[in-house]
């Protein structure tokens, strides 16, 4: 008996041993650097699929979105960003992965058809493109199409946008798995839901909330499609307060973490090789 005690001691230990390597090696990059304990953290709720919040800057738009992996999104998520946030739900999609399924930047989707314009009446479409100085903070957004499932009815309801929203992360993995995709044959446009296309150098070229989240999930080794969902204050209609985020991250368990924290971060990442 003493010995089979021994015998689970021992396994215990290798098992927690085991743990806590995995863990540290999941928050430390190949060249030895080691993230805040902040980023480890939210780095953990990503792989567990739960929600954390993040705020980009004051120099930005000065907002906090709510963020959670596309993969293991329910309906009850999608219930509580509608609700709790008020904004827009997106879908955030690496630039590896949006060129692999061919998903454009908006602008350039009407950018090419001011060149071929038959719609009936005759629309000056090109006129319609966000240019320089447009966007206050930022050169260019990053809007890709409208989707919805073709297996949804109308792709509002809040079950139809979460299986909208979790195929579109299980179609990102599969993508970058090396696997044949083919995104037409499950989503059309226009539809309910918003994809964001990341820039092609993460946060060394663009430092919005779509960079920021899939930065983060690459950081995590996860699926790099991540649903923003900005917060709104219900009492004047605007962005909810820095201050007022953290409140409710606090009352609710989500961990608040701002840009530059992320950025941080990604100074370590990127020394292993960008290749989103």
């Amino acid at each position: 008996m003493e010995n089979i005690n021994q015998n689970q001691n021992l396994n215990q230990n290798l098992n927690q041993n085991l743990n806590q390597n995995l863990n540290q090696n999941l928050n430390q990059n190949k060249n030895g650097g080691e993230y805040s304990e902040k980023i480890q953290k939210i780095l953990q709720v990503i792989r567990e699929g739960k929600f954390f919040l993040l705020y980009d800057s004051e120099k930005r738009e000065g907002e906090t979105d709510f963020v959670i992996p596309a993969t293991a999104v329910q309906p009850q998520d999608v219930k509580r960003m509608r609700k709790d946030g008020g904004g827009l739900i997106c879908v955030a999609v690496s630039p590896k992965a949006s060129k692999i399924m061919k998903l454009p930047f908006m602008a350039d989707v009407v950018t090419a058809a001011a060149t071929n314009n038959q719609i009936s009446p005759k629309l000056e479409i090109g006129t319609f493109v966000e240019k320089e100085g447009d966007i206050q903070y930022d050169k260019k957004s990053s809007f890709s199409l409208w989707v919805n499932h073709r297996e949804n009815r109308t792709g509002i309801p809040d079950n139809e946008r979460a299986h909208t929203i979790r195929r579109l992360g299980e179609m990102t993995k599969t993508a970058l798995e090396g696997k044949t995709v083919d995104f037409a044959s499950e989503f059309r446009t226009p539809g309910h839901t918003a994809t964001l296309r990341a820039s092609a150098g993460l946060l060394d070229e663009r430092r919005g909330q779509t960079e920021l989240s899939v930065a983060l999930a690459l950081m995590a080794k996860e699926t790099p499609a991540m649903v923003v969902c900005e917060m709104l204050d219900d009492e004047n209609g605007k962005a909810l307060s820095k201050e007022d985020a953290k409140a409710y991250g606090e009352r609710n368990g989500m961990i608040f973490a701002e840009g530059h924290e992320v950025v941080e971060a990604f100074e370590i990442w990127k020394k292993e090789g960008i290749d989103a």
